[in-house]
């Protein structure tokens, strides 16, 4: 029989991702619309959105051009397989986006999610190696702290203990990298960190028990945003790039979070002049108004892959939903609006006010360090002794205030929509303050 219930009388059947639910349930925090900068909440108030909803809302919501090439291409083409077959907005999707990703890495396969476009990535680094004869290499790096998603391979990649450990053995063949963060020599930096780049040396180090031979990839976020906003130190990239280089293994970008104009450039590779292997991208790709991932991977990648029976396929691996044709329309004026509106220059001009909103926290109760990077800044506050984390209290507050943050660990996340004017930059870090000063 049909389940008639409404949604607030059967809330029960919903499990929500990353969530506390018997604290959610005393006090749920429900959206209902959203327009430009604000959400609205089941009460009625307006959210100023700190957080780009989930990193993702890049150019603001519910956009005009973005809702109508939705309604447009539901109503002419609403699904079309991409096994063995095609359609227009998948070539010019790809097209696009390729333009904007690093000179060479000029190959898209589409995805569905962050998740997904990390996974593909591992996949086709332990596949290149094999179709180019080296089949040993096989293991893959990533680093402490690090996030690449919730699938297997991203999972055992990644390095956020909390996020691995309900979940028992992960691959066996994956070592992780120390993280970045350093706070004794570091902390309330201001854009990237002065020190730190010998951190890309333990790379070498780790040729003590893998040998390189054996290393497929390593994969790291240029900036790890759900660590907790943790910048790379200045030359720590290129020095990776250079290791990489040396011994022949690939260097795979998951810029899911840093990509399209978060940091005041198309993607992180492009602001700090170091070109990847592979990259990965989704979240603002379709400015999170439809589910959208995809990988991007260099011409010799693609070109290896490219040998044996022309009737045999070279890679099998895919999803039902790969370039689904709404989420290329979505995407195809996702990019629109972004080279339009030059949303990408705009969030470079606005990085300085930024930056100097979040520090002029320094002095606030319970803030340890602070770290910002293009639109984005940590505040990392104090833990606390309560039943109830600080952390939680500032964010649960705000939301009951009209201001949506993100908390990961003991790090308020801020990284607004950017079309964000001044004074709601004012807004988001002067309610913060008064939070602060007014939590135990």
């Amino acid at each position: 029989m049909q389940n008639t219930a409404s949604h607030g009388a059967n809330r029960g059947a919903l499990w929500l991702p990353f969530t506390a639910h018997r604290q959610f349930r005393q006090a749920p925090r429900v959206l209902v619309s959203a327009k430009g900068m604000y959400y609205k909440d089941a009460q009625g108030q307006d959210v100023l959105d700190g957080c780009a909803g989930l990193w993702c809302v890049n150019a603001g919501h519910t956009r005009t051009p973005i809702v109508e090439a939705i309604q447009r291409e539901a109503a002419k083409l609403d699904f079309a397989p991409t096994f063995q077959m095609a359609h227009p907005l998948a070539f010019e999707a790809a097209g696009r986006i390729s333009a904007l990703t690093p000179p060479g890495l000029d190959h898209i396969f589409f995805c569905n999610s962050g998740s997904e476009a990390a996974d593909t990535a591992l996949k086709i680094a332990i596949a290149y190696h094999r179709a180019n004869g080296q089949a040993e290499r096989s293991k893959i790096v990533g680093r402490e702290r690090g996030y690449h998603g919730v699938g297997l391979g991203g999972l055992s990649v990644g390095g956020i203990s909390s996020n691995r450990k309900q979940f028992g053995p992960l691959l066996a063949d994956a070592a992780h990298l120390p993280h970045t963060y350093d706070p004794s020599r570091n902390a309330f930096s201001r854009g990237l960190p002065k020190h730190g780049i010998e951190y890309a040396d333990a790379l070498e180090k780790l040729f003590v028990t893998h040998d390189p031979s054996t290393i497929a990839a390593v994969m790291v976020e240029p900036m790890s945003g759900s660590a907790g906003v943790l910048i790379p130190p200045v030359g720590y990239l290129k020095r990776l790039r250079e290791i990489c280089d040396k011994h022949g293994i690939l260097l795979i970008f998951d810029e899911v979070i840093t990509g399209f104009g978060r940091l005041g450039a198309s993607f992180a590779a492009e602001k700090y002049q170091v070109r990847p292997d592979i990259m990965t991208m989704a979240k603002g790709i379709t400015n999170g108004a439809i589910p959208m991932g995809a990988v991007a991977v260099k011409d010799t990648i693609f070109t290896g892959f490219m040998q044996g029976p022309e009737n045999a396929i070279e890679l099998p691996h895919g999803y039902t939903y790969s370039a689904h044709p709404v989420a290329c329309a979505a995407a195809i004026a996702t990019l629109n609006v972004y080279r339009d509106e030059r949303l990408f220059e705009r969030a470079a001009a606005l990085a300085p006010y930024f930056e100097d909103a979040a520090h002029s926290l320094r002095d606030a109760p319970h803030v340890v360090d602070i770290r910002n990077e293009g639109l984005v800044a940590g505040i990392e506050i104090a833990p606390g002794d309560g039943e109830v984390s600080r952390i939680y209290k500032v964010f649960d507050t705000a939301f009951r205030q009209g201001v949506l943050l993100r908390c990961s660990g003991n790090t308020l996340s801020i990284a607004p929509p950017l079309i964000i004017e001044k004074n709601e930059i004012d807004r988001i870090f002067e309610t913060i303050r008064r939070i602060l000063n007014t939590t135990s």
